[in-house]
């Protein structure tokens, strides 16, 4: 599958379980993402996404956002948006 790189994780929340991300691409409530990292790859999609604890159904370059996943991430994972 096509993936295009979006982001970096800029930092971990064990509770509730959620990555911040710094976007270096568009990202979308819908949008396919994997997440790579030394010892992560994890494959999902948004569901919800926070800036600022705010609910928001779009991002762009330079937001830095908040998206609920499923497992630990770590800060410098590289975030790719699954394209078809």
């Amino acid at each position: 599958m096509p993936e295009e790189e979006i982001g970096k994780v800029s930092d971990f929340f064990a509770h509730p379980v959620v990555a911040g991300i710094e976007l270096t691409g568009t990202l979308k409530v819908g949008d396919r993402i994997h997440i790579k990292g030394h010892t992560t790859d994890l494959e999902l999609t948004v569901n919800s996404m926070q800036i600022n604890n705010v609910d928001v159904s779009e991002a762009k370059v330079g937001d830095s956002v908040g998206v609920k996943v499923t497992e630990r991430v770590r800060r410098g994972d590289t975030i790719y948006k699954v394209t078809d």
